[in-house]
């Protein structure tokens, strides 16, 4: 009897421990992974692994990170009144800087408009322009010329090529981008010029004026 008892124990410890042996030398679920809160994942993740030299690991992917970027569109002018003097044959010129700075994607477009289409009196007849409706063709004009490029993007473009006689009160396009660009404060982008130049016959007044708009689209 003694040695039938002494037969089984030994087998049931030989089966106890190949038990042991095969739990740590094949892959198991070793625990779970989730995702909670906004966006979380439908369902559990498993780690299946093994432990190797008393470690094991697991990961969770598609952990999304999201940010925002408000829009930027600034425009400086450098001055709220253009005077052209006592005006002649001679062409006068008054001018005036614009610095602008946007974040738009596809750049910026200003436009200057004149609300009367030339230089107006209150107390004389006719306005001053190319046009010969009032009996005298004189010249008022507006004109754009490129100023300081300040913009690293790498395939930025500027343009300012305005040279037209003003007969009417249509937006002109006095500067356009394609891309972003800073304000750099110092060097302006663009400068904008009225010219005029009036005929003998131009009616005698001191209070000829035009009020211009200048308007700033951002293309985002």
């Amino acid at each position: 009897m003694k040695t039938s008892f002494k037969k089984v124990l030994a087998s049931v410890t030989a089966v106890t421990i190949v038990a042991m042996n095969m739990s740590v030398a094949s892959a198991a679920v070793i625990g779970t992974g989730s995702i909670t809160g906004s966006g979380a994942s439908a369902s559990p993740i498993n780690w299946d692994g093994t432990y190797t030299t008393n470690s094991a690991s697991g990961s969770v992917s598609g952990i999304l990170v999201t940010a925002s970027v408000s829009p930027v569109l600034t425009m400086d002018i450098s001055t709220g009144s253009l005077s052209l003097g006592v005006l002649s044959a001679t062409t006068a010129t008054a001018s005036l800087n614009i610095e602008v700075g946007t974040n738009a994607t596809n750049g910026l477009v200003i436009t200057a408009q004149s609300a009367n289409g030339g230089l107006t009196s209150a107390t004389a007849t006719g306005i001053i322009n190319s046009l010969t409706t009032d009996g005298v063709a004189e010249s008022y004009k507006f004109l754009s010329t490129l100023g300081t490029i300040d913009s690293t993007i790498a395939d930025f473009t500027s343009s300012a090529v305005l040279n037209t006689e003003m007969t009417n009160s249509v937006a002109q396009t006095i500067y356009t981008t394609n891309r972003p660009e800073p304000v750099d404060g110092t060097n302006p982008d663009v400068t904008f010029s009225v010219t005029s130049s009036i005929a003998y016959q131009t009616p005698a007044a001191s209070d000829y004026s035009d009020t211009i708009t200048f308007s700033v689209t951002g293309n985002f």
